[in-house]
């Protein structure tokens, strides 16, 4: 299909193109040869009048106009993605319908594996790709390619609609075999154990870390970087090492293993965590049935 002398296949081209800046990943993800989506840049360059990528040293970087461009490419692709994929209505008990999810596996752990439990017997034919928490989410949902993300209150994109899902706070956990700890644990303590922090795979801090390194410094000695909220624990059974670990995560380690919650030395943060959803499928029936399903889910969790 062409308009104003553009095939508007090109356009999934150019959007590769622009969030890739990379003619290979491009071709990757388009499922093409390089030479084919070397073929497709060319095509683009024509139309545009304009280079879009150029070589700056071993990378490839966006002209202006490429620049300007992504956020309208995106936004055209997502519109007719979400006006096609609509569905009339939704019925849950018959509805086949894939649902893609980014979460960290805290989240996971506290809220949505119950979520997707009591979901199975009223919607059988749905079915869930939970993604970790990356650099890109927002990325993703600002393409489309996620149906949600749960994501800190920080980390929200102010573009898309969202609500908010619970609160939480901090515990230090330790071993209960940990005996200099049994009373408690005081600052001093706190800062001369060895801890055991969470960071994602491509190297960012969550909320509390980013929090404690902008309020205190380098003032903990750091043995153990997990990859997983979920493994943290692991690190501290048998130890006399701690970690600093959200509350109704906490919780569930002191009634699956032996581990001991500790009131924090210091005032903590308070965390967020907030439900967002593209605003082109705002008006899909199945993208509002879970979304309420998982409001409802967060709205259950106990008080603290």
């Amino acid at each position: 299909m062409r308009y104003q002398r553009i095939d508007l296949n090109l356009l999934i081209a150019l959007d590769a193109l622009l969030a890739e800046r990379n003619v290979t990943r491009a071709a990757e993800r388009m499922h093409l040869t390089q030479s084919a989506m070397s073929g497709v840049l060319a095509r683009l360059r024509e139309y545009f009048d304009d280079p879009l990528l150029v070589p700056v040293g071993r990378t490839m970087r966006l002209t202006p106009r490429a620049e300007s461009l992504m956020q309208p490419v995106q936004d055209i692709i997502a519109k007719v993605d979400s006006t096609l994929g609509v569905r009339p209505d939704f019925e849950p008990a018959s509805a086949r319908r894939h649902f893609t999810i980014i979460a960290s596996d805290y989240v996971t752990h506290v809220m949505l594996a119950e979520v997707l439990r009591r979901i199975e017997p009223l919607a059988p034919g749905l079915s869930f790709d939970i993604r970790p928490s990356s650099a890109g989410m927002a990325q993703e949902l600002e393409q489309g390619r996620v149906d949600f993300l749960v994501t800190p209150a920080h980390l929200t994109v102010p573009e898309h609609p969202q609500a908010v899902l619970f609160d939480d706070t901090y515990h230090v956990i330790a071993c209960r075999q940990h005996r200099a700890l049994a009373r408690g644990i005081t600052l001093e303590q706190y800062q001369s154990l060895g801890h055991v922090v969470y960071q994602q795979d491509h190297g960012a801090n969550p909320w509390f870390e980013q929090w404690y390194a902008n309020e205190h410094g380098a003032t903990r000695r750091i043995d153990v970087v997990a990859r997983s909220f979920a493994l943290m624990a692991r690190f501290i059974v048998g130890t006399q090492r701690i970690a600093t670990v959200q509350t109704r995560l906490a919780m569930q380690f002191e009634q699956a293993m032996p581990v001991r919650l500790l009131d924090p030395p210091l005032p903590t943060p308070r965390l967020t965590e907030v439900l967002q959803w593209h605003r082109y499928r705002a008006d899909d029936p199945g993208v509002q049935w879970l979304r309420d399903r998982i409001i409802d889910g967060a709205a259950g969790l106990p008080a603290l």
